[in-house]
């Protein structure tokens, strides 16, 4: 297999025709069927989900892809999921700690302590020679296991490109960034990315931040960026150009492969994520019947409301949605989660709505999402959530909470405009009245039309850039096939 040398770092689309391609893709899996690459993940939706849908992109181009994971259902086998090889290495956890809800330092720690050498002991046992180590942004070590063992190594960087650039310019001191003596004044100006102000940030490089383990991570990522051959990034050049462009412009290698989404948001069958419900630590439930309610309503009627998988909403911001819904009188599908300390409590305004839409624990988003009686989608604006929304065509009302949500905030109310974001009160929280508004404003106010309209705009080119020869395809068979020119965005 050959890959493009560091310098190849500059992207630009390319003209191929269609027998060029079926040529490219022949020799691809001829020279790649004996040779692989090894991904490398931890078993949090939030990172497994992009890495499992990139692996298989991989396979798809011809490389044999195995995938390695903290995932305890593979601890005693491995597994073949859509041609993606799963193969399991420990994070040096006890096997009935709380990976989902028990503290992010005590795991982050330990599997820095002990991935390393289970990560490098699988990949000396898998019997197969790699030409390539993948990883994310939350295990660096990553970088030093492939360095040790003579390998190249990438990173999938699965957050926005916009994201990518603000964490460069703060951990590597490019730019100057709020304190605690300008927080409400200062602007941040840095290339291809809109003004931002504190509230548009990513809590990370903010004063007030309090998560050391993540800063820790992202500061040793950005300031060794030099370790990774490849970033390969969950975005696309329609969507943030100017930002790809900028990053690339000042010699770090940012290649947009996205949207990684599943299939069923590009129109497509699904091959890997249904196969992958059975390894997973997270409760999710049967085959819900959301889909066979959602049926039953009209086109762009109905609010989709969830918040990922990690965040739970405290009671009284659970009463404040349900009053703002109660008062729109829409159609709605929310997923509500309590922690499981509070899950036999009853929120007594979910039963006066409930006859309203559907409340449930779990649903299965990309579906959702894809189903056309959603109107609109009020969202935490986690990247995969929006990177899902986006390539689906929905509008929607974003209410961020922490980490790279505000940043994605802004993206979608002032850069692509598909939506509006929710107004905090004075208690930084936000009142079922502006909820109300917010719904009645994205499904039929004055900028509803411009909405709906961006945002298909934007599906089209998200399903654009992965078809074959778009431009995100191209940069995939760039690093499988390695070719004598880089592609860089014009």
């Amino acid at each position: 297999m050959r890959f493009p040398s560091s310098s190849h770092h500059r992207l630009f689309s390319i003209h191929t025709t269609k027998h060029t391609n079926r040529v490219t893709m022949a020799s691809i899996y001829e020279h790649n069927q004996q040779k692989g690459v090894m991904l490398v993940s931890v078993h949090a939706i939030g990172s497994r989900n992009p890495m499992t849908r990139l692996a298989r992109r991989l396979v798809l181009k011809g490389l044999h892809v195995t995938l390695a994971i903290n995932d305890l259902a593979l601890k005693n086998h491995s597994s073949i999921v859509g041609g993606v090889h799963l193969e399991y290495f420990s994070d040096g956890l006890p096997e009935d700690h709380d990976r989902l809800n028990g503290d992010i330092d005590i795991f982050m720690s330990s599997l820095r302590r002990f991935g390393p050498g289970n990560l490098s002991a699988l990949i000396g046992s898998c019997g197969r020679k790699f030409s390539c180590v993948i990883t994310m942004p939350f295990l660096p070590w990553a970088a030093d296991v492939a360095a040790e063992l003579g390998l190249p190594c990438a990173m999938v960087w699965i957050q926005a490109c916009t994201v990518y650039q603000i964490f460069n310019c703060f951990y590597n001191r490019i730019n100057e960034f709020p304190t605690e003596n300008n927080l409400e004044n200062m602007v941040v100006n840095l290339p291809g990315v809109p003004s931002l102000r504190a509230e548009d940030l990513p809590s990370f490089v903010l004063p007030a931040n309090t998560m050391s383990t993540f800063d820790s991570i992202l500061k040793e990522v950005f300031c060794n960026i030099h370790k990774y051959k490849w970033v390969l990034g969950n975005s696309f050049m329609e969507l943030e150009k100017d930002v790809i462009k900028a990053v690339n412009d000042a010699g770090l290698p940012f290649w947009p492969v996205g949207p990684i989404v599943p299939a069923i948001c590009l129109g497509e069958e699904d091959t890997i994520d249904g196969d992958l419900k059975g390894l997973t630590l997270f409760k999710s439930p049967g085959e819900s019947n959301c889909l066979e309610w959602l049926d039953k309503h009209p086109p762009a009627s109905v609010v989709y409301i969830s918040f990922g998988t990690l965040l739970f909403l405290s009671r009284k911001q659970i009463e404040s949605i349900a009053t703002g819904l109660k008062s729109s009188k829409r159609p709605f599908l929310w997923v509500v989660k309590l922690p499981e300390n509070q899950e036999t409590q009853k929120v007594e305004i979910l039963e006066e709505i409930k006859e309203q839409g559907l409340i449930m624990s779990w649903s299965p988003q990309t579906a959702v999402l894809s189903h056309p009686s959603v109107g609109c989608f009020i969202s935490h604006c986690g990247w995969n959530s929006l990177i899902e929304t986006i390539t689906a065509g929905v509008p929607m009302i974003a209410c961020p909470q922490w980490t790279d949500q505000p940043t994605n905030a802004k993206l979608v109310t002032d850069v692509w405009r598909i939506g509006v974001k929710l107004k905090k009160n004075v208690e930084g929280l936000f009142d079922g009245e502006e909820l109300e508004r917010c719904v009645e404003e994205v499904l039929t106010g004055s900028g509803s039309e411009e909405f709906r309209k961006n945002a298909a705009e934007l599906k089209r080119a998200a399903c654009e850039a992965v078809a074959d020869g778009g431009s995100s395809d191209k940069n995939i068979e760039l690093f499988v096939d390695g070719p004598k020119l880089a592609i860089i965005p014009k």
